[in-house]
């Protein structure tokens, strides 16, 4: 995104905060393939046979987050963090439901705590979703590190950005809490 693009989605997001409906969909028209991007990465980590589609997750996500009263996002990235994690919990929310109406096994999420992404073994969605939870209670930043990483696909530098914090301390977070939650899966059975 050029430099006028990342201004113009700042503006709309002072627009929207300031209470300025029309700034919602201009801000969807300037977000919507990032924010379908990490849809889509998320979806790739689902089982192929969901029944919600990328778009829908979306446009609900965006709905959840424009119409938030105290929404004070600084800029693109931060929004697309706080989307990030919008969307992951629709997607746990959606798999809670999905699997309780029709008493299913547990809805598996892809992982790798051996790269950089978290990509090759199964985990269960909610399992994936407590321990998350867990870290948060204990290492908040780094729990916002493995959300923006792992759901949004942000780099390192977008994640300090958002943290306010060094690439280094990103860093560190990221190979610390995917240790942890590796260790925390293998112990319930999954990963």
């Amino acid at each position: 995104m050029s430099h006028d693009a990342s201004t113009d989605v700042t503006r709309c997001l002072i627009r929207l905060r300031d209470g300025d409906t029309d700034a919602s969909a201009e801000l969807l028209s300037h977000l919507y393939g990032e924010l379908r991007a990490i849809a889509e990465a998320c979806f790739r980590r689902e089982r192929p046979d969901h029944t919600l589609q990328p778009t829908a997750l979306v446009h609900e996500a965006y709905i959840k987050l424009v119409n938030q009263k105290e929404a004070n996002w600084n800029d693109k990235t931060h929004f697309l963090a706080v989307a990030a994690e919008a969307i992951r919990r629709i997607l746990i929310d959606h798999a809670r439901k999905h699997g309780a109406a029709k008493r299913t096994p547990p809805t598996l999420v892809t992982l790798d705590f051996d790269s950089g992404d978290i990509g090759h073994r199964e985990a269960d969605v909610e399992a994936l979703d407590a321990a998350l939870q867990r870290l948060a209670d204990l290492n908040a930043r780094q729990a916002k590190v493995v959300e923006m990483r792992f759901f949004a696909g942000m780099t390192v530098e977008e994640v300090a950005s958002v943290l306010n914090v060094s690439p280094n301390t990103v860093k560190g977070d990221w190979r610390i809490a995917r240790a942890w939650l590796q260790r925390e899966l293998e112990r319930e059975g999954f990963a």
